[in-house]
């Protein structure tokens, strides 16, 4: 099943290492104490963490709760704003690199012309909501997210926050099962916090309807007994075959969270900008990224696709999935390894602090 999916499943990784390298291209630029989320002196207190915990379930919990009154535009409205605030961060460095090498470079042309392309891109988000729009947007905003949240961090705590996201995905998936609703939301509104990567030729997001995560969930559970049903001597006359409930709407593409691409990415970013600084320098347009972070980088990125070869060997059988157990293990497991080899454990783990 993974041989006839692999073109889907290896754009999907494509779009994965996408995301986290834009991310660590542009990470020298962000890597400053003004830029950190609760400056300096928050990038090691966990509370933080756990407030962005509790953040991400009221807002998992208020989605869907808009969503079931119909409020469909107010969570468009609302997400788009999100994504907007993200695209801009990342456009930035592109913007400067491109007006840098024309002549043009100041801050206000900068920021005016990252602008604009931010509302280009919402506008055609919005209007022609094709997968490669989608994909393009979802990206760039992916790596916006992950630098914001990487640098504002250290990797002690950023693992914490892998685990506790990790086991807190697996319920919402396979207990609660209120994150396939959230996705087919997202699904149905074709807003970019998730990536598509389509299985055949000619496949249209515009056309893709929602509820197919919960209808992938349901397939093959047992339908209610037909009427008459008495016990074991005519459940014995049923034909297994018929009470097998079928799936309601086939998938033609794969379909990855924006999450399960951003967990790993923090811990790679968070890696580079916390990390001692060992080596040689690595060339950047935007800074300085010594070879050890560089390594350990890699490393926990190779260990995601680790876990993202694993994840698909399940995916691959038709059933939605948690993303963040396998990935995430996958990328902890990398920085290990590969933060052992390049600098040893103790550097590895940072002392925190609650607040």
């Amino acid at each position: 099943m993974m041989i006839d999916q692999w073109e889907s499943m290896a754009g999907m990784a494509a779009m994965f290492i996408g995301t986290i390298g834009i991310g660590m291209f542009i990470q020298p630029l962000y890597d400053i104490p003004e830029a950190r989320a609760f400056g300096e002196e928050g990038t090691t207190k966990s509370g933080f963490i756990l407030l962005e915990l509790v953040l991400i379930g009221v807002f998992t919990v208020a989605i869907i709760w808009l969503a079931r009154k119909g409020l469909e535009a107010l969570i468009k409205g609302i997400v788009m704003l999100a994504l907007g605030l993200s695209l801009f961060y990342a456009l930035q460095p592109f913007t400067l690199i491109i007006l840098y090498l024309a002549g043009f470079a100041t801050p206000a042309s900068v920021g005016l012309s990252a602008l604009v392309i931010t509302i280009a891109g919402m506008v055609a988000l919005h209007r022609y909501p094709e997968w490669y729009v989608v994909n393009s947007v979802g990206v760039m905003v992916g790596a916006g997210v992950i630098v914001m949240i990487g640098i504002s961090f250290v990797p002690t705590l950023v693992i914490i926050f892998m685990l506790l996201a990790a086991i807190y995905d697996y319920w919402a998936v396979h207990k609660s099962k209120h994150m396939l609703e959230l996705a087919d939301t997202m699904i149905g509104l074709k807003l970019p916090v998730l990536l598509v990567s389509p299985k055949e030729k000619g496949y249209s997001f515009l056309d893709q309807e929602g509820d197919i995560m919960r209808d992938s969930s349901n397939a093959g559970e047992m339908a209610p007994p037909p009427p008459g049903y008495d016990g074991v001597m005519e459940a014995e006359m049923v034909d297994e075959a018929e009470r097998l409930r079928p799936k309601k709407k086939s998938r033609d593409a794969l379909f990855m969270g924006l999450g399960d691409v951003i967990f790993p990415g923090m811990l790679v970013i968070s890696a580079l900008s916390f990390l001692p600084e060992w080596g040689p320098e690595v060339w950047n347009a935007f800074g300085e990224i010594h070879l050890a972070q560089l390594v350990v980088g890699i490393g926990t990125l190779i260990g995601g696709l680790v876990g993202y070869v694993a994840l698909m060997y399940f995916v691959a059988q038709g059933k939605p999935q948690p993303g963040l157990p396998l990935l995430n293990g996958g990328a902890i497991l990398g920085y290990l390894v590969s933060g052992i080899y390049a600098y040893d454990i103790g550097p590895l783990f940072q002392a925190i602090t609650f607040l």
